[in-house]
């Protein structure tokens, strides 16, 4: 059933749409010249009605995607057709960048992970294929009445996340919008659904079908939530994990009733929590301890988890290259978890040369290591809190201190292996990687050194090495 809203219940800030010489009214001009219908859709309906800013604009039409080209070619400065085998023209004009996208119904086959297209004519069949009744709510322009044949706008002041049609049928069409429930709980603060988070429960394993690529990028938008808890733990309790990320579940050790030790996975989501909403340290945080299942032990004193750190890394690097994650956040992520003990280890002061290693070890990602390391306290002990944390302030005064006068992070011996080779008088080789580590460690041990000092280490070596 089709309900339309009249112009004056659209919120005013929508004008700005249909002021004359703005990009979007001319844009509705053309295509209704053009004899075609023109709708504003997606989540810049749903920001505007829930005051929240909205950066891309979507446009839907009756109008096929040849004729699309037609209507916008002259009038648009760029025209993108990459995505015109699925009905979407993208276009800019000034400082409108937008999509346009022919009505539509998506339904992926069951062994394909590109969806067959059927266009349509009627924007409320359109809307019905969408994947949540917040998101098919349209406005018709240049009249600005609002289209919402699935109540779209009482769930959105019900803060309520919802199919347009049954669950199972919206999650066949595209088995992504069962991850993107989660993001959308996690990115709005909505509920899902009971129905809908059943559907998820029995159809999980029709994820299988979805590019590693989308699937990272639902979930990096889960992760940098304000809040990505509530909504990580549904993607496991589901069994959405499982197909993509089944370390994370794996998290969630039965409690041995002799040996306790913490729920790991509520532990991980409490950390993931208190740190910033900045991906690599979020990531760094959910992975932080991915490592515990595979080394776990149980002896005298309780369960232990030695080495976690080292087996963490390399499974961080493995899940995160499967999906498909640039390497320098693979890497980033991976060393983060690597380093995230690093200050446990030391309880008996810093010295300017542990506080060098740990400072040169971090390099660059030295800030994010300690906000790591202070958000992996979660334990209810306030005593044991309290000790971890002055010695987390001894560790970053210390850093301060020595970088006062030491340049920490970008520590450099005062020659280079070009001047060892000048020095000696030998090519490229073993022989200069094994004087640049002595001269390294020179540097971390004692800190920062002359550059005759160098040159005196590197002949003494020599004479060293001619003795043997």
């Amino acid at each position: 059933m089709k309900r339309a809203y009249s112009p004056v219940m659209t919120p005013s800030r929508l004008r700005w749409l249909v002021e004359p010489g703005s990009p979007t009214a001319e844009l509705a001009g053309l295509f209704s010249a053009a004899g075609h219908q023109l709708y504003l859709v997606g989540g810049s309906v749903r920001d505007t009605f829930l005051g929240r800013g909205h950066d891309d604009l979507d446009f839907t039409t009756d109008a096929r995607p040849e004729k699309i080209r037609k209507i916008v070619g002259k009038w648009a400065t760029s025209v993108f057709t990459v995505g015109q085998a699925f009905g979407t023209i993208g276009i800019r004009r000034g400082d409108l960048a937008a999509e346009i996208t022919t009505f539509r119904s998506e339904i992926y086959r069951d062994d394909s992970r590109k969806p067959h297209v059927t266009y349509s004519d009627k924007i409320e069949e359109d809307l019905s294929r969408r994947d949540f009744t917040v998101n098919a709510i349209a406005l018709r322009l240049p009249d600005l009445e609002a289209i919402d044949p699935h109540d779209g706008l009482a769930d959105l002041a019900r803060k309520l996340l919802r199919t347009p049609l049954d669950p199972e049928v919206s999650f066949s069409d595209d088995p992504l919008r069962m991850l993107r429930l989660f993001r959308f709980q996690a990115t709005l603060g909505f509920t899902p659904d009971e129905g809908a988070v059943e559907a998820v429960r029995s159809m999980a394993n029709r994820l299988k079908i979805i590019s590693a690529e989308r699937i990272r990028d639902e979930f990096s938008k889960i992760l940098e939530s304000p809040r990505p808890s509530k909504a990580i733990k549904a993607v496991v309790t589901t069994g959405l994990a499982d197909q993509f990320f089944p370390e994370l579940p794996a998290l969630a050790m039965e409690q041995d009733p002799v040996h306790r030790h913490k729920d790991v996975l509520s532990h991980t989501l409490a950390v993931v929590d208190k740190t910033s909403p900045d991906l690599v340290l979020r990531m760094a945080a959910l992975f932080h301890d991915i490592g515990k299942p595979a080394t776990k032990e149980i002896g005298p004193e309780g369960v232990s988890f030695h080495h976690h750190e080292v087996v963490g890394a390399r499974l961080t690097r493995e899940r995160l290259r499967a999906l498909r994650y640039p390497r320098e956040t693979i890497e980033q992520v991976s060393q983060l978890v690597f380093l995230h003990l690093r200050p446990h280890t030391l309880k008996m002061g810093w010295t300017d040369s542990a506080v060098r290693r740990y400072a040169n070890d971090a390099g660059p990602l030295l800030a994010r290591l300690n906000e790591l390391v202070r958000c992996d306290v979660t334990t209810a002990n306030r005593r044991k809190a309290d000790a971890i944390g002055r010695r987390l302030d001894e560790l970053e005064e210390r850093i301060a201190e020595l970088s006062k006068k030491e340049e920490l992070g970008r520590l450099r011996p005062p020659i280079d292996g070009h001047q060892v080779m000048e020095i000696l008088g030998i090519p490229p080789g073993p022989q200069v990687g094994e004087i640049m580590d002595i001269l390294y460690e020179r540097l971390l041990e004692d800190g920062p050194y002359s550059e005759e000092e160098a040159h005196k280490m590197v002949k003494e070596w020599a004479s060293a090495k001619s003795g043997e």
